[in-house]
């Protein structure tokens, strides 16, 4: 990644990829973009787009974010679904961090023409 790559590890500036996401300018088109832009939510400390884009049946009333928290990579080991022609999809992914790594199976469906994340699985 270089300092000018999305943290969400695509080859793009913030600007032109999760960037317009939190900002509300576009959607995540597909499943695994949703996971890649609430990974660099995660990176950022941006709650607020965590919490507008999680399924309003299994959403917390709010998310406590650890700012000593160090992210250091995603990586996307599998999908299922998630495209623009699905209504379901999962994203299996381990999101890096200094101290270690969380693996999960994230579960995601469309509410209103947008993907939102439902629940997701640990895995390891």
């Amino acid at each position: 990644m270089t300092t000018r790559s999305c943290p969400c590890g695509l080859p793009e500036t913030y600007e032109a990829c999760c960037g317009r996401f939190h900002a509300g300018t576009a959607v995540a088109p597909t499943a695994e973009r949703l996971m890649r832009s609430r990974y660099c939510a995660f990176v950022r400390l941006d709650a607020g787009y965590l919490l507008r884009t999680w399924h309003p049946r299994t959403r917390p009333e709010r998310v406590e974010l650890d700012p000593g928290m160090r992210w250091t990579g995603l990586e996307i080991l599998d999908t299922t679904g998630g495209s623009a022609f699905h209504t379901t999809g999962t994203v299996t992914f381990r999101a890096s961090h200094r101290g270690g790594s969380l693996h999960e199976r994230s579960r995601f469906e469309r509410v209103d023409g947008a993907w939102v994340y439902v629940d997701g699985d640990f895995l390891d």
